[in-house]
C-alpha cells in the first residue's frame, strides 16, 4: 500500500511538471518552447520522410527514412547538417561490407559473426565522431532484412539519405533553433548572483553579525558561482553553434557570433568568480579561527562598504551588458561612474590597511592580495 501511494504521488509530480512545461513553453519564449518545437519538427520531420518513402514510393524498407530524419532533428543546424554526414557514411559502411561478406559467404550467421566486429571497430574511426555506431546498424539491417542483393542494399542507402535530407532540411528551414535568449541569460544570473553574494557578506561585517555557518553558506554559494560562470561559457559554445549554417539566426538577429560578442563578459565573469570565492573563504577562514584573523571593525566596516560597491558596480555592468535597451548609453555612463567610485574606496582602504593590520602581517598579506584581485575587476569592468 505504501509502494502504491508512493507511486501515485510522483505519478502526479511528473504529470503537474509536464503541465507546468507546457504553460511555460505556451506563455513565454525560453527552454520549454524550444524543447517542445524540437519535438514537433522531429515529428514532422518522420512524417514527410514517410510519406514520401513508405507511402508514395512504396520503398522495400521505407522506415529508414523518418527513422534517420527524426535523429537528425538536433539541438543545432550545424549539428544536424554534421551528424548526418557522419551518420550517412557509417550507415553506408556498413551496407557495404555487410552484403559484399553476405554475397560472398552465402550464410547470414558466419556473416554476422565475422561483420559486426569490423563494423563495430570501423565505427571507432575518429572522423565518424559520435555517429559510428551506425554501421553496425547499417549491417543489421542488411543482414536481418531478408534475402541480401545488392539493389536492397542501395535501397537501403538511399533511404537513408532521403531521410537525412528530410531531417537536416526540416531542422534548417523550420525555426531553426538559436540560442542567443539562453546565453545572455546565463551570463545575467552568473552577474546577478555575483551581487548578491557580496552584499550578503557586505551586510554580515558591517553587523559583526556572522558566524562560521553563515560564512560557510556564502563561501559554498561562491563556488557554486563558478559553475555558473561554467554554464554560461557553455550556453556560448551553443550560441556560437547554432548560428552557423543557419538561414534564421544572423538575418534576424543582426548581430556577430555570440561567442565573439560575450567573450569578454566571460573574462570579468570569470574574474568576478575568482574574487567572490576569495572573499568568502577569507571569511570563512576568519569566522572558524584559521588562516585569517577576524576583522576589526576598524577594518570590517570600510570592507563592506567596498564590496557593497563592488556589487553594485557588477550588477550595473550586467545590465549594461546583458540587457537591452540602453540606447542613450546611461546605464554605460552610471557604470563608469560606479568604477571611479571603486577605485577611490580602493585607494582609501589599501591607505587605511597597514595601520589597521600593523600587527598582523598575515592579515595584510591576505587583504592586499583581495585587494588586488578587486582593481583587477574594476578594471576591466569598464573594458568595451
Amino acid at each position: 500500500m505504501e509502494w502504491t501511494d508512493r507511486t501515485v504521488r510522483e505519478v502526479r509530480r511528473r504529470g503537474a511538471a509536464a503541465v507546468t512545461t507546457l504553460r511555460r513553453a505556451w506563455a513565454e519564449p525560453g527552454r520549454e518552447r524550444d524543447l517542445v518545437a524540437q519535438a514537433g519538427k522531429a515529428a514532422l520531420a518522420a512524417w514527410v520522410a514517410w510519406a514520401v518513402a513508405g507511402w508514395w514510393l512504396g520503398a522495400p524498407m521505407a522506415f529508414v527514412a523518418p527513422w534517420v530524419a527524426v535523429v537528425l532533428v538536433e539541438s543545432t543546424v550545424y549539428r544536424s547538417l554534421a551528424h548526418g554526414l557522419q551518420q550517412l557514411a557509417a550507415i553506408a559502411v556498413g551496407t557495404v561490407v555487410a552484403t559484399g561478406v553476405a554475397l560472398v559467404l552465402d550464410t547470414t550467421m558466419v556473416t554476422m559473426a565475422l561483420v559486426l566486429p569490423a563494423v563495430l571497430l570501423l565505427g571507432q574511426w575518429q572522423r565518424l565522431g559520435s555517429q559510428g555506431v551506425y554501421a553496425a546498424t547499417g549491417a543489421l539491417f542488411v543482414l536481418t532484412g531478408g534475402q541480401v542483393t545488392v539493389a536492397a542494399s542501395a535501397a537501403r542507402v538511399a533511404e537513408a539519405v532521403f531521410g537525412a535530407l528530410v531531417g537536416v532540411a526540416v531542422n534548417a528551414l523550420v525555426r531553426p533553433p538559436v540560442y542567443l535568449r539562453d546565453t545572455a541569460a546565463a551570463l545575467r544570473d552568473a552577474a546577478r548572483e555575483a551581487g548578491e553574494i557580496l552584499d550578503a557578506v557586505a551586510d554580515g561585517l558591517a553587523a559583526g553579525e556572522w558566524n562560521g555557518h553563515q560564512a560557510g553558506e556564502w563561501h559554498e554559494r561562491a563556488l557554486r558561482l563558478g559553475r555558473l560562470v561554467d554554464q554560461a561559457r557553455s550556453a556560448i559554445d551553443w550560441s556560437r553553434e547554432s548560428m552557423r549554417v543557419n538561414p534564421r539566426g544572423r538575418r534576424r538577429h543582426g548581430v556577430a557570433a555570440p561567442g565573439e560578442a560575450y567573450a569578454d563578459a566571460l573574462v570579468v565573469l570569470d574574474q568576478v568568480a575568482v574574487h567572490t570565492t576569495g572573499v568568502t573563504r577569507t571569511v570563512w577562514e576568519a569566522a572558524d579561527g584559521g588562516k585569517a584573523a577576524r576583522p576589526a571593525e576598524v577594518i570590517a566596516r570600510p570592507y563592506a562598504d567596498f564590496l557593497r560597491r563592488t556589487a553594485h558596480a557588477v550588477r550595473l555592468y550586467g545590465r549594461t551588458r546583458f540587457s537591452p535597451g540602453d540606447h542613450d548609453g546611461s546605464a554605460a555612463a552610471e557604470l563608469r561612474e560606479a568604477v571611479r567610485e571603486l577605485h577611490r574606496v580602493l585607494d582609501e582602504f589599501r591607505r587605511r590597511l597597514p595601520g589597521a593590520v600593523a600587527d598582523d602581517p598575515d592579515a595584510l598579506v591576505t587583504y592586499g592580495t583581495l585587494l588586488a584581485q578587486a582593481h583587477r575587476l574594476a578594471d576591466q569592468l569598464v573594458q568595451d
